[in-house]
């Protein structure tokens, strides 16, 4: 029998991404690496639309990111203003005059077979501990004493059991892939785009027309676009789904101001009708009020952020309106969307830019060919949906766990339905502190940790197996890591020093 060879179809010669930003220059940045010049990538931006600029703190993928790309760490952190990012302190979530922090990184060292929060948790119900569990987090052993190092590479050390991320300017860290990209052949195209046309005989987009009358073809298209999903919902209406019933919260208003504490740490404040982010960068410290309108209006936010700045402010509060949700089709047709298009997760736990990161790496390992598959699309869509969804999931417990009833805002959340999903999880928590995950999902079971337990979600006894190891020293072994921790912390620098000594970046011009 002989099996005929069909000629296989041609690749992708053209590429036109629609939109600049952190979305557009990182997904243009992206692709030219993985693509080389075989394919020409063309980016379309207008300096006379600016970006919504959401994504100044992080999460530790973004270093995988940054690592592909052969991005040096300290260039890349002196060039954006960064610093960095041990974590997240929660202020007021749980109930008033309470806090958490949640940390890059495990609780503990593991010394037994049984997990080290299995044993922590035995012990804290027995009463035979005092404190959080927060007290054996190295994040939050240096975050609280100011101090940064890097994760040290041996795994017997203490310093071993923490990450990192950053804290940046989004539109420096824009500017500076915008170089990276351009220097491997990314050609980028000033101006707005005033029609989009598509294929008669099948919908796909066939080019883009820019407001001067340029016209632009390609072959695949990618929705940088923002909120307004110019390609993937005006042009091909891929439908979007809203989940504001479950996190309420729908504008932000945003302010700089002039550096305060250079804490290596981003700060969430629970308010009245939303909560208030603290990013301090080098140059700067940003600072937000995410809000429900229905509960406050945007002047209320503004004059209630304005009120609690760190430093004097150094612009008027700007104002971001959204919709919490996602698209039901990421990729439709010949049109993939990414970033706002995409999508919003309001930034509570600081996954605007991670959603950027990983819809662009699941294009790059689905990147179709000139005949369009539509499993492709099929595969990308599942992928992302579930993605969003998990984080959905993870964003709305911050809100049904708290135990405050002094607003509206929260008297909504205690009161609201959630999904089954996120049900099931606090049910085997709660009953006996096991930890349910999916496999793949963003926030691991340390996360999970830091939140049912910071915002009082306290299972009524330990996992089973904990009692089973009587044997264990465990009283000794907690001792022992208190102890490495705090000298391993004495002897790191403090994070202003850290910063001076590698990537202290140049102060802007006045």
């Amino acid at each position: 029998m002989t099996i005929e060879a069909s000629s296989p179809p041609a690749p992708l010669k053209r590429i036109v991404i629609v939109g600049g930003g952190s979305a557009g220059w990182m997904t243009a940045a992206a692709l030219a690496e993985a693509v080389g010049r075989d394919c020409s990538i063309t980016l379309i931006e207008s300096e006379a639309i600016g970006t919504v600029g959401v994504g100044e703190a992080t999460i530790p993928p973004i270093r995988h990111f940054n690592r592909r790309l052969g991005i040096d760490e300290a260039t890349f952190v002196r060039e954006t203003q960064g610093s960095y990012k041990l974590g997240i302190e929660f202020v007021d979530w749980g109930r008033k005059g309470h806090r958490y922090f949640h940390p890059f990184g495990q609780y503990g060292a593991e010394f037994d077979s049984v997990p080290f929060y299995h044993h922590w948790m035995r012990e804290s119900l027995a009463g035979r501990v005092d404190g959080p569990i927060d007290d054996f987090a190295m994040c939050w052993a240096m975050a609280k004493a100011g101090k940064f190092a890097h994760p040290s590479t041996n795994r017997r050390l203490i310093q071993s059991t923490f990450d990192y991320a950053y804290h940046f300017d989004a539109g420096l860290y824009a500017a500076f892939l915008r170089r990276f990209a351009e220097a491997r052949g990314v050609v980028r195209k000033e101006g707005r785009v005033a029609d989009v046309a598509l294929r008669g005989q099948d919908g796909f987009i066939e080019s883009v027309t820019l407001e001067g009358g340029e016209r632009i073809d390609g072959q695949f298209f990618i929705d940088c676009s923002g909120f307004r999903g110019l390609l993937i919902e005006e042009a091909l209406a891929a439908g979007y789904d809203n989940w504001q019933h479950w996190l309420p919260c729908d504008r932000a208003v945003a302010a700089p101001c002039e550096s305060g504490e250079f804490t290596p740490y981003t700060r969430s404040t629970a308010k009245e009708a939303g909560w208030q982010w603290r990013i301090p960068l080098q140059h700067r410290t940003g600072n937000g009020y995410v809000h429900c309108s229905e509960f406050l209006s945007e002047d209320e936010a503004s004059t209630e952020l304005l009120s609690t700045l760190d430093g004097k402010p150094l612009a008027d509060p700007r104002t971001l309106r959204f919709v919490t949700g996602k698209r039901r089709e990421f990729w439709k047709k010949n049109c993939v969307a990414i970033g706002l298009s995409a999508g919003f997760m309001e930034p509570l736990e600081s996954t605007s830019l991670h959603l950027i990161q990983y819809g662009i790496l699941r294009l790059i390992a689905l990147l179709p060919d000139s005949a369009m598959s539509p499993l492709l699309a099929r595969e990308y869509n599942a992928q992302t949906s579930r993605e969003y969804e998990l984080i959905r999931d993870f964003l709305i417990l911050h809100y049904k766990a708290s135990t405050r009833d002094d607003s509206a805002l929260w008297r909504y959340c205690a009161a609201m339905p959630i999904p089954d999903s996120l049900q099931y999880k606090i049910d085997h928590f709660r009953a006996h502190g096991t930890l349910v995950s999916d496999p793949g999902e963003l926030f691991a079971n340390p996360s999970w940790i830091a939140v049912y337990l910071g915002q009082g979600i306290v299972p009524r006894r330990a996992p089973a197996l904990a009692a089973m190891r009587s044997g264990v020293p465990v009283a000794e072994r907690l001792a022992q890591i208190r102890q490495a921790m705090d000298e391993a912390v004495a002897a790191m620098p403090t994070h202003r020093e850290f910063i001076a000594r590698h990537c202290a970046a140049p102060i802007p011009a006045a």
